[in-house]
């Protein structure tokens, strides 16, 4: 017998993430769980209204959204552990300039460019509608055909309810083949 348990959200894990945007000129990262696919061409990252970041966000329109895997996680964490209201967090990571001017970190295997298209606004949050405008990743995560390999990428995923890291990388089958 099934237990009902409300309105609780039931879609974690999710990919973990580090937004950077500019906040007052200097670069600012947050770390991120609530991101979400709009279509092939379109995400959403929802942060709470609190955090620093979304003053950038707001104001330069232009952010980077970086997939987490066990070599960025350390930073990774870290920038979510602490307010750009009371730290300074552009330092954090070695970054360049994207195209439209949002940090992006260098170290980073897998990473987007992103324009804010929309902003849904909900009781405590900033839902940040995006428009991906340039997808990045190392080609030692690429496959023959020039596709991401997530079998050698093996993000991070974030479970919400436990406040805890998991770790991907087995695939356990092929898309339209269980069937046959």
């Amino acid at each position: 017998m099934k237990k009902d348990l409300g309105s609780v959200l039931a879609l974690y894990p999710t990919p973990l993430v580090v937004i950077g945007t500019k906040v007052n000129g200097k670069p600012n990262w947050v770390l991120a769980g609530h991101v979400g696919i709009m279509g092939h061409d379109h995400i959403m990252v929802s942060l709470a209204k609190a955090h620093y970041t979304n003053q950038g966000i707001k104001e330069t329109k232009a952010l980077s959204v970086h997939i987490v895997d066990e070599a960025l996680l350390k930073k990774a964490d870290y920038v979510g552990c602490v307010s750009g209201n009371q730290t300074d967090k552009s330092e954090v990571f070695t970054f360049s300039k994207g195209a439209n001017g949002a940090p992006m970190i260098d170290m980073a295997k897998l990473s987007m460019e992103c324009s804010v298209e929309d902003i849904y606004e909900t009781d405590g949050f900033d839902n940040f509608i995006l428009t991906i405008d340039h997808t990045y990743a190392e080609e030692s995560i690429l496959n023959e055909a020039g596709k991401i390999n997530y079998d050698v990428f093996k993000p991070i995923l974030f479970e919400m309810p436990g406040y805890t890291y998991l770790k991907t990388g087995e695939t356990v089958a092929k898309c339209m083949t269980l069937e046959k």
